[in-house]
């Protein structure tokens, strides 16, 4: 069985380097083409159900991808759970000049340490406890009946769904970033167990974070 992700395309506020969380920002022109060519690069894969947040950057990526690749009338199901880290008190704010106000340190903190929140957000943490009992009780079910399922979701939501398959530490998953747009395809064996192996459509979809 395969469980396909991908992180929405570009959003405006990727674009404007601002923190968005739960706001709900559409994606941009480069977005849709991203979304047009995960769905070219997806062209020929069997996908039976689709899962996607409740956020239009996610589900304005995840139309794309259906009409590119034919899959208008599959299941779709959008839930919260899948939703982005909220980031509180930070949404909407540009990410430099946070890190002028409250100091890169911090900034640094709030962003990557797996526990600490930003004020009024959620951690890594807070986020992996909503995904992961999500993909137990809604997406497993699926697999487990020899249906390949994609999910279209968020930079943080698909980390937390990733540390929890690969069995990462916090300190290993805090290391990588996931690219916009751009397939990741992860093989189950015929148990449905956490341990298959991640299949990259494209070579460049996780790539170390940026260490300045």
């Amino acid at each position: 069985m395969k469980l396909i992700l991908i992180r929405h395309g570009q959003s405006q506020w990727n674009l404007e380097n601002r923190f968005t969380g739960w706001q709900d920002v559409d994606i941009t022109e480069l977005g849709k083409r991203e979304a047009h060519m995960a769905g070219m690069l997806l062209k020929g894969e069997k996908i039976d159900v689709s899962f996607s947040s409740t956020l239009v950057r996610a589900n304005h990526t995840l139309s794309i991808i259906q009409e590119v690749c034919g899959l208008k009338e599959i299941p779709v199901y959008r839930h919260q759970a899948l939703n982005e880290r909220c980031y509180g008190d930070l949404e909407g704010l540009n990410k430099d000049e946070t890190a002028r106000q409250y100091g890169k340190e911090q900034v640094h903190i709030w962003r990557r340490s797996f526990e600490t929140a930003p004020p009024n957000g959620e951690s890594l943490k807070d986020t992996c406890d909503r995904v992961i009992p999500y993909f137990e009780s809604h997406v497993r079910p699926v697999l487990r009946e020899r249906k390949n399922v994609l999910i279209v979701a968020h930079g943080n939501s698909l980390r937390a769904l990733i540390m929890y398959l690969k069995k990462f530490s916090a300190e290993e998953i805090l290391k990588w970033e996931i690219a916009t747009g751009k397939p990741l395809i992860y093989i189950f064996d015929d148990e449905c167990q956490n341990d298959g192996n991640f299949e990259t459509v494209t070579s460049s979809w996780i790539s170390p974070l940026d260490t300045q």
